[in-house]
């Protein structure tokens, strides 16, 4: 795999946690969130900050790998509804949000990064993070198909 374009000091850069599945171009990773089991991001591996940085044929590409996420979150977690989000406000750095969303998440129906209206279950929480080891291998499927 040939070296990309990092910026010292961005998380996105300088991934620190466990992918589960990497590309030439994009890594995906399932972000340790015990409040949204199944949440996961698609990150372009150069450090660029807009889609419009990336040549037409590299946009399709990863339009395409969020597209495989969302299909491996809704077979795996069964969500009531699926959130895709590139916001990189604190992150700037390429990079989109996957979320699974169910009536009964802290937030339904706001956004996530907004003030909690509830708390999940502990039970149903922990019913949907037994489900990850099975997301990572779908989301593996996905790509490797």
């Amino acid at each position: 795999m040939k070296e990309v374009e990092r910026q010292p000091g961005c998380e996105l850069c300088d991934l620190t946690v466990p992918v589960v599945w990497q590309g030439e171009k994009f890594s995906v990773i399932q972000v340790d969130d015990a409040a949204y089991p199944g949440f996961c991001r698609v990150i372009w591996r150069a450090h660029v900050r807009e889609m419009s940085d990336l040549a037409p044929e590299d946009r399709l590409l990863l339009n395409e790998a969020v597209y495989r996420v969302e299909g491996a979150v809704r077979e795996v977690m069964q969500p009531l509804k699926v959130n895709v989000a590139s916001l990189g406000n604190v992150v700037p750095h390429l990079h989109w949000h996957i979320i699974p969303r169910y009536a009964d998440d802290a937030h339904f129906p706001a956004p996530v990064w907004a003030q909690a209206a509830r708390q999940t279950e502990e039970s149903v929480l922990a019913a949907r993070r037994a489900l990850l080891p099975a997301l990572a291998a779908a989301i593996a499927k996905h790509f490797n198909e």
